[in-house]
């Protein structure tokens, strides 16, 4: 049963100034560069029928590409850290492409995605972080500025189960335009 979800690839050159944002907090886990995403709809554990039915469905999207801006380090979690992430600013196209994965699959049955979406990269996953250590990474890293990338395509991804972070396998990819 594969457990998949739909994202933006980010570009290697991008992912590398992520990847220097690395360090500095203990408990964090940090996300292999190679697995850095933008999660637009998690599916979830289904069935092979219900894969392919997917596929078909997210294969019927036409968009135009659009840039992606990723505007700030921040972490999520609030008292309680559980990650830092490189937030994307929610631009219209990124919105309209998460809600149209959204429309299609719950259409599909696939019940709905209870969290708000809240475009992101996830850099590292954090057990034992205490917030004070966590705002004091993010000040020391107020240097970072946005980044822009195109993007080109959206996929599918599959990954195993565990607590996340990869590792991630491209099923399909969608061009967009």
């Amino acid at each position: 049963m594969p457990r998949l979800f739909t994202g933006l690839e980010i570009p290697p050159d991008l992912a590398m100034d992520l990847a220097m944002m690395r360090g500095g907090i203990y408990g964090a886990r940090w996300i292999d560069v190679e697995n850095y995403h933008i999660t637009l709809r998690f599916i979830g554990d289904i069935d092979d029928a219900t894969a392919r039915d997917v596929h078909a469905s997210l294969e019927q999207i036409r968009r135009k590409p659009f840039t992606v801006e990723i505007e700030t380090l921040s972490s999520f979690g609030g008292d309680k850290p559980r990650a830092i992430v490189a937030k994307a600013k929610p631009a219209t196209p990124l919105v309209e492409l998460q809600a149209q994965q959204e429309r299609l699959l719950r259409r599909m049955g696939i019940p709905p995605e209870p969290r708000k979406f809240t475009p992101h990269v996830t850099l590292a996953r954090l057990r034992a972080a205490s917030s004070m250590a966590v705002a004091d990474y993010l000040s020391t890293r107020g240097f970072f500025f946005s980044r822009r990338f195109e993007a080109q395509r959206f996929v599918l991804f599959s990954s195993r189960a565990s607590t996340g972070g990869g590792p991630y396998v491209i099923e399909a990819a969608y061009p967009l335009g």
